[in-house]
């Protein structure tokens, strides 16, 4: 008989909740430390694994240094001088712009999906193609980006745009499509236009699971917008962990994974609170 625990009516109180919810991050730190200090037990000058002293150093060493060496005048200045200048700030501040562009650019894509669900001749014109563009990877286009629009800032934008909103605007279409044909039907008998039916019967619905999609996909955003900036770019997130590669700075490296880790959490979770907080009566699945 299978321990009371593993049962599917079994509720972990508070205690248990915590412990469970914590332990494979204990595991994940403990595993990692194991290893770096029987690596440096065998060779001091290992870089592959560098201890918490290291990678310590190295980010701080992120957060006060400034990004380039023509920048060096201003370590001098104070302590918030020298981090607006410092290469964690510069590449943060890079990175965080475009990821932002992007972003807004998918605006187009919900309400290119909200009509195309609602409006049988714009379904009908864009459907097959969206349906056929979501099947080319994204970064296969990446040497055609660069041709046409150069290695600045908008071949790396339209990279995350081409690879992700066929995802977003397939599934607000589809969002669209599965609410139910009666409330549309009395929206019109109320009175309603097209457009009312539209911005303030169905978006008002699919908004909360709209905005779930684009959370989801933040992970695909970033992954776009980091095989840009690891083949082209002067600056940003991604182009220093590229860099700093080639000299096997896994003392920097690492934190900086894990940095670019927490402001995608911070993101998530502020569009977590955002979406409770516009759309209270919505329950995820």
């Amino acid at each position: 008989m299978a321990a009371g625990f593993l049962l599917i009516n079994a509720k972990p109180g508070r205690a248990w909740s915590l412990m469970l919810s914590w332990f494979l991050f204990a595991a994940a730190i403990g595993g990692y430390l194991y290893v770096a200090q029987a690596r440096h037990a065998e060779n001091p000058e290992d870089r592959v694994t560098p201890t918490v002293a290291q990678m310590a150093t190295g980010m701080y060493n992120a957060v006060m240094q400034p990004a380039e060496e023509d920048e060096a005048s201003a370590s001098d200045g104070s302590f918030a001088s020298k981090l607006t200048h410092s290469m964690l700030w510069k590449d943060t501040k890079a990175t965080s712009r475009r990821f932002l562009y992007s972003l807004l650019l998918l605006v187009p894509a919900v309400i290119l999906g909200l009509h195309m669900g609602l409006f049988p001749f714009v379904g009908e014109f864009f459907l097959r193609f969206v349906l056929f563009f979501d099947k080319i990877v994204a970064l296969s286009l990446l040497p055609i980006l660069f041709i046409a629009f150069g290695i600045d800032e908008l071949s790396k934008i339209m990279l995350i745009v081409i690879g992700v909103t066929p995802t977003i605007i397939l599934d607000t279409f589809n969002l669209t499509r599965g609410v139910p044909s009666e409330q549309i039907v009395k929206a019109f008998t109320l009175g309603a236009g097209d457009f009312d039916v539209a911005y303030r019967v169905v978006l008002k619905q699919i908004a909360p699971r709209v905005l779930n999609s684009i959370r989801l996909n933040l992970k695909a955003v970033m992954l776009f917008l980091f095989a840009g900036e690891m083949i082209a770019s002067t600056d940003g997130l991604a182009y220093r962990i590229a860099l700093l590669r080639r000299h096997m700075g896994m003392d920097v490296i690492i934190p900086y994974v894990l940095w670019v880790a927490l402001l995608l959490f911070l993101v998530d979770f502020a569009m977590r609170v955002v979406n409770r907080t516009l759309h209270p009566w919505f329950e995820e699945a």
